[in-house]
């Protein structure tokens, strides 16, 4: 029988690049799963006396330094911000033999992840109350939370949630691909067309996550500094146990069953994900509300400074303490 593969180890420090430096005043905090995987987070503290803690949730490929930015307005508006890169990206370890890979056998394992993170890195650290701002994959994962531990969070706020596909008959073939190939062997093996290629090093003008030139160059240049941050295709596993997440999020009396006020704001111009199935959901949680950004992209936080404008006007409306800057 073939031993485990050894997981690549955590990364304990920060990456910085030209047009991309890191907030100041960021905490390195490794966080230990309860499988043992190790993990990198990050917490700030604004200059004044907290408001509360935003955790921010991150999408599939993302990492800490990306969120530097998000780190930034969140301070500025008096609140103490934590973040952390899930199992197999950015600086937390992977245990794939080939790291390039994204891959898990089950999203469960990201709730694993956000539990730890929650228990070792916020919760010590960082001053309730607590609010959870979750992007595209991690919106899965914090409604299991969610419902899990309904005490921790005050509020969430889901951009881009990924809750459905954009086109009904390719998330059907997609699904039916994924589940007959992981039943053939095929579980950490990359997606049909999928390679080594990152795709977030995809000129500008093609990629499908953000309007915002400047803001794609500062990730781009991060990961050009350290290829190691970042992931390419993900696995057919990874694809599969995405699905049964989505079916799961969704099943009956699972939104109704949320009692965090919750907000979900999608992108009008999203290739990634369905804004429409994560505007159906909204509308079945007791305490949601939902906003779409029109011609914004998948990634919302990432997105020009007009549409972002939008986003904080939000944000700011729907979470207590957020009216105004600090």
């Amino acid at each position: 029988m073939p031993s485990r593969p050894q997981p690549l180890p955590v990364r304990e420090d920060f990456v910085e690049a030209p047009d991309a430096a890191m907030t100041p005043g960021a905490s390195l905090r490794i966080v230990t799963a309860a499988d043992g995987l190790r993990l990198r987070a990050a917490t700030w503290r604004p200059a004044g006396t907290p408001r509360g803690t935003v955790c921010v949730f991150q999408g599939r490929a993302e990492f800490v330094e990306k969120y530097s930015e998000v780190a930034d307005d969140l301070l500025a508006r008096g609140f103490a911000v934590a973040t952390f890169d899930f199992r197999g990206q950015g600086g937390s370890q992977r245990l794939v033999s080939n790291p390039l890979k994204g891959h898990v056998d089950d999203f469960d394992d990201y709730r694993v992840d956000a539990e730890a993170f929650m228990r070792q890195a916020v919760m010590p650290h960082c001053p309730p109350p607590y609010f959870a701002l979750g992007h595209s994959m991690s919106a899965p994962v914090l409604i299991a939370l969610a419902l899990r531990q309904p005490q921790w969070f005050d509020r969430m706020v889901l951009a881009a949630p990924m809750i459905g596909l954009p086109l009904a008959r390719a998330e059907f073939f997609a699904r039916g691909l994924a589940t007959g190939l992981g039943r053939l062997g095929f579980s950490g093996s990359y997606i049909p067309s999928g390679a080594d290629r990152i795709l977030a090093l995809r000129p500008f003008a093609t990629n499908p996550v953000t309007s915002d030139p400047t803001r794609y160059a500062r990730s781009v240049s991060l990961i050009t500094r350290e290829p190691r941050l970042a992931i390419a295709s993900p696995t057919i596993g990874w694809v599969h146990a995405a699905f049964r997440a989505m079916t799961a999020t969704a099943l009956p009396g699972v939104p109704e069953s949320v009692r965090t006020p919750t907000l979900v704001l999608t992108a009008g111009a999203d290739r990634i994900v369905d804004p429409r199935a994560s505007a159906r959901f909204a509308a079945r949680i007791r305490g949601g509300g939902h906003l779409q950004l029109r011609g914004a992209k998948h990634e919302l936080l990432m997105e020009r400074d007009d549409l972002r404008g939008l986003f904080w006007a939000a944000f700011d409306a729907f979470v207590p303490g957020s009216g105004a800057l600090a």
